[in-house]
């Protein structure tokens, strides 16, 4: 019944129903049977106006297709970077790592900086990484890098994370830095803020108190 309705539904795209589309005519549903009329057609009739429906799906979808492109466009930035210059490198937690509360999603971080070796098509960049970083292919898409701005007073101390080959790296627990309880009409219910590796304490996450015990009881031994 819901694939019945979806293709004889009216769609935007192509501006008629998927039926109609496919066949050149509307669906003979209950819905129709009251529009029946006197006139039946048959070979190339049906061919011919089947052939002008598919024309002007056709051109519905382009023409929607171009609107999606302009809607994208409003948000891409052009990026380009030149030969030398440094730039950031985005990496993220490793999928399927476990979170617990509702807002426990770690962000995205940026290593480096990295010095560009070479430009590869448009979208593309090679850049210099250190033996740390050996296993890793050293290509990346533009959306993946950050213009780093020189500062003489900017000193690079810190250590990167012990990346995966897809630049993924593992996120674990480290210590439980507050403590609050939430009430609700009928209960109270405790949360822990937990601080987490390669994150600092304004990227803690609530989680709660009792999954924390199960899952993690190291953290709650004096």
């Amino acid at each position: 019944m819901a694939e019945f309705a979806y293709n004889n539904s009216y769609h935007a795209s192509v501006e008629m129903a998927p039926f109609e589309a496919l066949y050149g005519r509307k669906c003979r549903s209950p819905i129709y049977w009251s529009n029946v009329g006197e006139r039946t057609e048959f070979g190339p009739d049906v061919l011919r106006e089947a052939e002008e429906k598919v024309r002007l799906a056709r051109k519905s979808l382009l023409t929607a297709l171009s609107r999606q492109q302009s809607y994208a466009d409003r948000r891409r930035r052009d990026l380009e970077f030149a030969v030398g210059d440094r730039v950031f490198l985005k990496v993220s937690p490793m999928r399927g790592v476990r979170r617990f509360g509702v807002r426990g999603k770690l962000s995205s971080r940026y290593i480096g900086p990295y010095e560009i070796l070479e430009r590869i098509g448009t979208v593309a960049y090679r850049l210099a990484l250190p033996p740390k970083l050996a296993d890793v292919h050293n290509v990346f898409h533009v959306s993946n890098l950050r213009k780093y701005i020189p500062d003489p007073e900017h000193a690079m101390l810190y250590e990167p994370p012990e990346l995966q080959e897809d630049l993924s790296y593992e996120e674990f627990l480290v210590a439980i830095i507050a403590r609050e309880v939430r009430k609700l009409r009928n209960r109270e219910i405790p949360y822990v803020k937990i601080r987490w590796s390669n994150h600092d304490d304004r990227e803690a996450t609530w989680e709660l108190e009792e999954e924390m015990k199960a899952n993690h009881p190291h953290l709650f031994e004096d």
